[in-house]
């Protein structure tokens, strides 16, 4: 099976490239190190599975899901991140992801995962099964939180936002203008119904969004 590792941390982007080709059936045909590497190698290698972080440079993880579900809809996509949070976990599922699993998930539920997507079948570790499982007994919560109502570009903008970034360094980091990062931040702020940065942190905060 033909694999896609992106991840911006080189040391973990090579740890996973040793497990999958330590695999006889696994061949890594590719790795990326920020959002827009990640869909124009897609575009290129067209793996059969593409194993991604949510947290990169340039165009963020669900957002890279998102461009992949549309433009390679064969391509299974597997979420490896930190973030346990439901509210990743939920985005991520929307946005078209197949699996979601914790980075400090073991080398073989990794590898077990990759198999199971190319296979057809879905993998999700215990904590993304129970936010799943959560929703499916309580669809009302998301639509009771402020945070679902967010588009992809404007949840990368809220966490850039809450890492304390000002609107220029947002633009730079997503490579759009200060005047359009000036909008999904007022759109964001709107949509939370917060007043100001401070305000935001503190949800971020109690949403477990950041530590």
């Amino acid at each position: 099976m033909r694999i896609l590792i992106a991840d911006d941390h080189t040391m973990v982007r090579e740890s996973l490239v040793g497990a999958m080709q330590a695999e006889h059936d696994m061949d890594v045909v590719g790795q990326a190190a920020d959002g827009i590497e990640t869909l124009e190698l897609a575009a290129r290698t067209l793996p059969d599975v593409v194993v991604t972080d949510l947290n990169m440079p340039r165009l963020g993880g669900l957002e890279v899901v998102r461009r992949l579900r549309d433009a390679l809809p064969n391509v299974r996509v597997l979420v490896l991140t930190m973030h346990q949070e439901d509210e990743y976990v939920l985005q991520a599922v929307r946005a078209g992801a197949s699996g979601y699993l914790m980075k400090d998930s073991a080398t073989r539920e990794l590898i077990a995962a990759v198999r199971s997507l190319h296979a057809g079948r879905d993998y999700f570790g215990p904590q993304a099964a129970r936010a799943l499982a959560e929703q499916w007994r309580h669809p009302e919560r998301i639509a009771d939180d402020p945070f679902g109502q967010l588009t992809a570009r404007e949840r990368e903008v809220f966490v850039l936002i809450a890492e304390g970034l000002t609107t220029k360094e947002i633009a730079r980091r997503l490579g759009i203008s200060a005047k359009t990062a000036e909008n999904h931040r007022g759109r964001v702020l709107a949509k939370l119904e917060v007043r100001n940065t401070a305000e935001l942190v503190r949800y971020a905060l109690r949403k477990g969004l950041i530590d």
